[in-house]
């Protein structure tokens, strides 16, 4: 992802300033030297570098830290706060009407992010559309049409029509009862004044309220040229970085916010259109310093269940934590992970279970975890009715079968059933918990990251306490 050897690196240096009352300026220097060298090498522009460099080492020697707290605690609110600052805040993209104008270079990922954000709004309440003018690239339209209907929004384009500003006005016209408008352009492989003349045409036909430039992580320092002259063309008003669960470096979007005066508006994690994220710059630094994301965990875990109880309505969640845990129960807990996308992202989002720990498991691992799941739905497959009912009631005799049944050994299928039992014993904590006690708890969640960060806080979307 986006920066991580930044969040591996850092986290080293950090634990090393573990046990100090006390900063020294070697302390500082050896965290700024490994802030500089993972984020040049991360194509992040060397002026940016050096001016964060500065503001660290000014602020964690010379500001007065609050009472009671930590060498590494007080080192890390400085990097947390300047690395937010860097960024910038999140692009404001209110939940009502409005036109956006995608912009960027060919392979770019324009025409995936459109409908990605489509998704996105959808998932907001609000209707969406997408309007494809690109009217150069070869498959540019079906592309576009096949990505909106796996998004379920709604689509305009015309392969026969050569003119992109006429698709661009007809496409406003059919989807006037749109509340989101998305506009996809065409890219070039390289910025040229022939881009330029066509995008500002469109532009002056559309008047969208905000323009997105879209960026591939992969891009380096060359994105600080190109963004300054889609900002001089049409104005830029926000940035989506693309392509993030690859190994791009990613360094190069932040020189292009930078650039724009702007702030970065989406990030996307993968192929399919559920795979994007509202940018937030204070929970994704969090995430990358291994200090979790509460609010995105929140909203990943409430989409994910809202979409597995749509595709089967007789299953309440809630009955979980009133009634008997079946294995269908776990069935759709698993479904619902699935949804909430890959695993290691979602665990870097719990405090304390991101970070440090990731970096210690195996590269495989998981993949492993994925495969046991997968493995476990097969087994519950081959179950009866009462059997998913009734995981208490299965015997030695019937694991035999339900083993040969699904290709799988009895001691996988006894796994599976101690994982039921372990979850059942769990919700059963919950059951009789009030608001008030759910809060403490998650309270309680995000302090076993280790530490204690002193006066930081941690409201929605921030560090939260150690």
């Amino acid at each position: 992802m986006v920066l991580d050897n930044l969040g591996s690196s850092l986290r080293g240096t950090l634990n090393d300033l573990r046990g100090k009352s006390r900063i020294s300026e070697d302390d500082i220097d050896n965290v700024v030297k490994e802030i500089q060298r993972s984020l040049l090498q991360a194509d992040v522009d060397t002026s940016l570098v050096m001016d964060l460099s500065d503001s660290i080492k000014t602020r964690a020697l010379e500001e007065e830290p609050p009472s009671s707290t930590s060498a590494r605690d007080w080192v890390l609110r400085v990097v947390y706060e300047e690395m937010v600052d860097l960024i910038g805040e999140s692009t404001e993209l209110p939940l009502e009407p409005q036109t956006i104008m995608l912009a960027g270079l060919y392979g770019s990922g324009k025409t995936t992010t459109a409908a990605k954000m489509a998704w996105w709004f959808s998932k907001k309440g609000l209707r969406p559309a997408v309007i494809q003018t690109d009217t150069d690239r070869p498959g540019a339209y079906d592309q576009s049409k096949q990505m909106a209907e796996n998004a379920e929004v709604d689509f305009y384009g015309d392969p026969d029509e050569n003119d992109p500003v006429t698709i661009a006005e007809e496409g406003l016209e059919a989807t006037a009862d749109a509340d989101i408008r998305i506009v996809d352009t065409a890219g070039r492989d390289g910025l040229n004044q022939e881009l330029i003349d066509q995008i500002e045409r469109i532009d002056d036909a559309v008047n969208p309220d905000r323009n997105l430039l879209v960026i591939d992580a992969a891009m380096g320092q060359s994105a600080k040229e190109q963004a300054q002259e889609f900002e001089e063309s049409i104005g830029i008003d926000g940035v989506a970085i693309t392509k993030l669960d690859g190994t791009a470096k990613g360094g190069g979007a932040l020189a292009a916010v930078n650039e724009t005066d702007s702030s970065i508006a989406f990030l996307g994690t993968g192929e399919t259109v559920q795979d994007i994220e509202r940018f937030e710059p204070s929970g994704f630094i969090s995430r990358l310093l291994g200090m979790g994301d509460l609010k995105q965990l929140t909203e990943r875990v409430e989409r994910a269940m809202e979409e597995t109880q749509a595709e089967d309505e007789d299953w309440d969640p809630e009955n979980m934590l009133e009634g008997e845990f079946t294995l269908k129960d776990m069935r759709h807990q698993m479904s619902a992970m699935d949804k909430m996308g890959p695993l290691d992202q979602v665990m870097d989002m719990i405090p304390g279970m991101g970070g440090g720990l990731m970096d210690q498991l195996p590269d495989d691992a998981m993949d492993v975890t994925k495969d046991r799941m997968r493995e476990f739905e097969v087994i519950m497959d081959s179950m009866t009715e009462k059997e998913l009912e009734q995981p208490r009631s299965i015997g030695a005799s019937q694991v035999k079968r339900i083993a040969h049944g699904s290709g799988t050994s009895e001691e996988r299928v006894q796994e599976l059933l101690e994982q039921h039992k372990m979850m059942s014993k769990t919700l059963n904590q919950f059951q009789g918990m009030g608001d008030a006690d759910m809060e403490r708890m998650m309270k309680q969640m995000g302090g076993q990251g280790g530490g204690g960060m002193g006066g930081m806080g941690g409201g929605p979307g921030g560090p939260g306490p150690f």
